[in-house]
């Protein structure tokens, strides 16, 4: 395998590898299987790590591989998951000051890491979110973490290059988390958030402020990869979308996300790929069609009020549509599933993407019935 490739936060002159892991999907693997992914991750130079889980129980399975390694660790913790739904503690989402810091105490615990990286305000997609963050106790939280030396620095995860700029503007922030993809990037269709300008523009501000960006939904939830469902009309591979999501300015590390081993073996093969194998200026004439929004199964519009897991719902639509028999049998087998949904619009309004739910959900039901 390559060499891991390193590089330096603006503020504050950490090294960082430009593969981190993202942890939305690792819940799938068992607990050892989730430690021995940690370790293999930490014995190819991968040092930074995204901690917001589908599910409380991966916490202490990175808890262990990172035990007497912590000089080897930089970590991004999410402030405003948290995980208090039902017996496998699934993710949701809070803006509840005091809830977010029950939710960071328990977590630093259980990963016995002493103090973290980078405190990320978690998932603001909207004016009224960020606002309520800055006016509700949790901004003034993070800063307290940051002046006992808990937090090494603050930052902030969002979908929208509106959100980023008003992060971005209180010049308190270091690190943005942000969805950077050639799909999202284009101005056709209604796929990405914000103009084509408006996210180069993001990109340029944030590297001559020296504030760094962490990549999510470089593959867009799978969608870029995969020919019958890319909304570029083709797919593009993981080595041409890691290297489009570090191209842009202020990139620090691409995070993709990984369920096991065999994940995170095909995001450590961008190590081997060469120059050709990395060229992404195919995507530069692959315009998206008009596409309506769609699901990248992010789970940001979770908790559901009737128990569905509504990005897995999604997956395995898009899967079984896409000929997969098992994504079928997958979701005939969910406790809960597309049926049960309640046409209560939490989902809607809490998609980043703009994505129907409700209706997507009927969609679903209808397709498996």
């Amino acid at each position: 395998m390559g060499a891991m490739e390193y590089r330096t936060v603006p503020r504050g002159g950490e090294r960082v590898s430009v593969i981190g892991l993202g942890m939305g999907s690792i819940h799938a693997s068992t607990d050892d299987e989730i430690a021995r992914t940690v370790e293999r991750a930490l014995n190819a130079g991968v040092n930074f790590f995204d901690l917001c889980p589908s599910e409380f129980r991966p916490f202490r399975a990175y808890g262990r591989a990172f035990a007497g390694r912590r000089d080897d660790v930089i970590v991004q913790m999410h402030f405003g998951a948290v995980y208090e739904t039902g017996p496998e503690r699934k993710y949701g989402w809070t803006l509840d000051a005091d809830r977010i810091a029950r939710a960071f105490e328990e977590e630093m615990e259980v990963l016995g890491i002493g103090y973290a990286d980078f405190g990320m305000v978690h998932c603001i997609d909207e004016e009224r979110d960020f606002d309520q963050v800055m006016s509700g106790g949790t901004w003034d939280y993070l800063q307290r973490l940051k002046a006992t030396g808990t937090l090494r620095h603050l930052g902030a995860s969002t979908h929208d290059p509106r959100i980023a700029r008003l992060f971005l503007e209180t010049g308190l922030v270091d690190l943005i988390m942000f969805s950077v993809n050639p799909a999202y990037d284009c101005t056709q269709g209604s796929y990405g958030i914000g103009t084509a300008a408006a996210r180069a523009a993001l990109y340029r501000d944030c590297e001559q402020a020296g504030v760094a960006i962490s990549v999510m939904k470089a593959f867009a939830g799978g969608q870029l990869l995969d020919d019958a469902r890319s909304p570029l009309g083709r797919a593009l591979t993981r080595a041409q979308l890691m290297q489009y999501a570090l191209d842009r300015p202020g990139a620090l590390c691409v995070l993709p996300g990984v369920r096991g081993l065999a994940d995170l073996e095909e995001a450590l093969a961008f190590l081997d790929a060469s120059p050709a194998e990395r060229d992404w200026s195919e995507a530069a004439s692959l315009a998206p069609a008009n596409s309506a929004p769609a699901c990248v199964y992010c789970n940001h519009c979770l908790p559901c009020p009737a128990g569905i897991d509504v990005g897995l719902v999604n997956k395995y639509y898009d899967l079984a549509r896409a000929g997969d028999d098992l994504a079928r049998d997958h979701y005939a087998h969910l406790g809960r599933n597309a049926a049960d949904c309640l046409s209560c619009g939490h989902c809607d309004a809490r998609c980043p993407f703009g994505v129907a739910q409700g209706d997507r959900m009927r969609e679903i039901a209808a397709y498996f019935a």
